[in-house]
């Protein structure tokens, strides 16, 4: 892992992939649970964001930017026990925009007095990070996040697969649309697009988690990120990298990535075969590949 850009790491390998990116900087990067990215699919932003999320609300009152800087960062393989442990099962009514920050931001519980953690402006692949809301009080939006609560050695096995944080809502920039949602179904073993009104666009085969690897259900994510991975073979089409993690396992492949859980394109992509990603042929990682960064994917049983 490169010391200078943290990066997830593949479940089918070991190894740390790295790989040069080619817009404005070369940056070293990995996949989770099941693979690991190098190459970058930029995070489409919208060319018609809006300026703020809430243009009239009060001004924010987070600490200085050095105080910020000292928290800890919600990323892909962190475990901030002051975040908060969701298991929101179904797509959040306020998911129906990404939104980004201009600089990092800090994130609360529910006190929404003391920073716990921060968001990175920028995520591990030097792209803006995807912001997904799940609901607004106020002022304050509550967030998914990137990172752990408690891992799942910790918890018996049983981890919440996601994190929220609140966030000062005047500081959220407003960017695409996200007029659908991906719902993977466990025991169908399927995964289908699905628009805003509960019609199924799209619908593949796939393959999920295996019996010691479950991929975890009853709980909703995003697309946090997107990109190629060469150092393991995902040259043609880009992981789809989500906020979500195994819940039954730390590192379900071993490694540093945080268990993450990814929908990416594999040869074997039907069946109970993998460490907790979900697996797809390429026409059915293309079409997901068609959705906006931010896009929330609900895993059912």
């Amino acid at each position: 892992m490169s010391h200078t850009t943290p990066s997830p790491r593949t479940r089918r390998s070991a190894r740390a992939a790295v790989g040069a990116a080619a817009i404005g900087l070369l940056l070293a990067v990995g996949l989770t649970g099941c693979h690991a990215g190098a190459d970058t699919a930029s995070a489409k932003q919208s060319a018609t964001a809006s300026a703020s999320a809430t243009p009239t609300a009060a001004p924010s009152t987070a600490p200085s930017a050095a105080a910020v800087a000292a928290l800890p960062e919600a990323k892909y393989n962190a475990v901030i026990g002051g975040l908060l442990p969701s298991y929101e099962p179904d797509v959040p009514k306020a998911a129906d925009h990404a939104y980004t920050i201009t600089a990092d931001a800090p994130l609360y519980g529910d006190d929404k007095t003391t920073p716990v953690a921060r968001f990175a402006a920028h995520n591990f692949l030097g792209q803006p990070s995807v912001i997904v809301p799940v609901r607004f009080d106020g002022a304050w939006a509550l967030v998914m996040t990137p990172a752990r609560q408690a891992l799942p050695s910790a918890t018996n096995g049983a981890a919440a697969a996601q994190t929220v944080a609140w966030i000062r809502r005047d500081l959220l920039t407003r960017g695409d649309a996200l007029p659908d949602h991906v719902v993977v179904a466990v025991g169908a073993q399927t995964v289908s697009i699905v628009d805003h009104d509960g019609t199924t666009l799209h619908q593949f085969p796939a393959g999920i988690g295996a019996g010691g690897t479950p991929t975890p259900t009853g709980i909703a994510g995003y697309i946090q990120a997107r990109y190629l991975d060469p150092a393991q073979d995902q040259t043609v089409h880009p992981i789809n990298l989500t906020s979500l993690h195994s819940a039954a396992a730390d590192e379900p492949y071993g490694g540093d990535d945080g268990g993450l859980i990814g929908v990416h394109y594999e040869s074997v992509a039907r069946g109970a075969v993998s460490h907790g990603c979900v697996r797809l042929d390429g026409d059915a990682v293309d079409a997901v590949n068609q959705l906006p960064l931010g896009t929330v994917v609900q895993i059912v049983a």
